[in-house]
């Protein structure tokens, strides 16, 4: 099991899971010192760790290749890593800011599933999880790099899906909402800079379940995607919003 990034929210939370259900699980996050801090977290767990860089493609290369030395194959990929960028109109929004949104977010995705897919061909099975959101879905004022991102993933996922099937490759994708991670505190941050914890109400008050998510909650889900019990599902983006696309 490899997971890229956030591992102070979903990502950890995965890692939890994976273990909990008897996984090897190899991290993969830019920031060392949050790397540390998960060891911390998980407190008897297990696991190996590699500070790597999901937009560089030799450090995708390496992260893939080291984990195939220390554990033989890879089942399971969660691709994952992510940032919100800065919350500025479109007009405002400085084309670095953007290309650094789509660096991380997108072409992430796209390298850690092309290494990883061709180790799976190898291998002869797998099963791709990428991280998208219910941002794939719709248009957010001030989020023009995050919601382009997320369309992205959406778009790479159903192609990658599409490309793989007779490889015994599955790929698919979980699309969060409202999720109570550090991502969704800089979206609290950015909508009431001087009360966040106030902001957090209106966005409550607009899901149906009245209350955030959990990263476990989103973990559990990816778990189902990587087990035997979807190995009939593929190309799918599973909504994990608490209702928000059906209200």
């Amino acid at each position: 099991m490899l997971i890229t990034g956030d591992v102070g929210g979903i990502g950890q939370a995965g890692a939890k899971e994976f273990f909990d259900n008897g996984a090897s699980v190899v991290l993969v996050d830019l920031n060392e010192d949050a790397l540390k801090q998960v060891a911390e977290n998980l407190g008897s767990y297990k696991f190996h760790t590699i500070k790597g860089d999901v937009t560089d493609e030799e450090s995708v290369k390496n992260y893939v290749a080291e984990t195939v030395e220390k554990f033989d194959n890879i089942d399971v990929f969660f691709n994952n890593a992510g940032i919100n960028g800065p919350f500025k109109n479109i007009k405002d929004l400085d084309k670095k800011e953007f290309d650094m949104i789509m660096n991380i977010k997108t072409t992430g995705v796209f390298l850690g599933m092309k290494y990883i897919i061709r180790q799976r061909v190898q291998q002869g099975y797998g099963s791709i999880v990428n991280t998208a959101s219910n941002a794939a879905y719709i248009g957010s004022a001030e989020m023009a790099g995050y919601i382009a991102s997320k369309h992205a993933v959406a778009g790479l996922t159903k192609t990658a899906a599409a490309e793989v099937t007779g490889d015994d490759i599955r790929v698919n994708a979980v699309a969060p909402a409202a999720i109570d991670t550090d991502m969704l505190s800089d979206i609290q941050n950015n909508l009431s800079p001087d009360e966040p914890e106030k902001s957090g109400e209106p966005i409550k008050q607009g899901l149906p379940f009245g209350r955030f998510g959990t990263p476990e909650e989103v973990a559990k889900v990816v778990a189902f995607l990587a087990s035997d019990d979807a190995k009939f599902v593929t190309g799918s983006l599973y909504n994990v919003d608490g209702g928000v696309q059906a209200d």
